[in-house]
């Protein structure tokens, strides 16, 4: 069984994108505004190991993170310390299904979990 989660900060057209595509195969989700619910150290931690590192995890486009110390530190655990602190520094959205997690819209990840999640049903 999917257990989607949706992290996001704002609806931007991948938070947007990530919504449409577990709708259209009506896929329950729980969406998880990050301003009110921050995620904490341990579920960063999952989503740097998704994204294949903690610098990963963050908005290299964005002006404002460029300029954040973030951007420029090689220590993993500062940069997850930077991101509990501002959750603004990171890529969204997230999609968390268990212990599996997305960083951006990665539609063909989603489309595996699916599948997966048939073949386990044996649909």
């Amino acid at each position: 069984m999917l257990n989607i989660q949706i992290y996001c900060l704002k609806k931007n057209f991948d938070v947007q994108k990530a919504e449409r595509f577990f709708k259209e195969r009506r896929i329950p989700y729980q969406l998880v505004d990050m301003k009110k619910h921050a995620p904490g150290v341990k579920e960063l931690t999952l989503f740097a190991r998704a994204a294949g590192g903690a610098d990963r995890l963050l908005d290299k486009g964005s002006e404002r993170v460029r300029s954040h110390p973030a951007c420029y530190t090689p220590v993993a655990e500062d940069i997850l310390a930077y991101i509990a602190e501002d959750p603004s520094l990171m890529i969204t959205p997230v999609v968390r299904n268990g212990r599996l997690a997305t960083v951006g819209a990665d539609e063909n990840a989603w489309r595996q979990w699916v599948l997966q999640d048939q073949d386990k049903l044996g649909k």
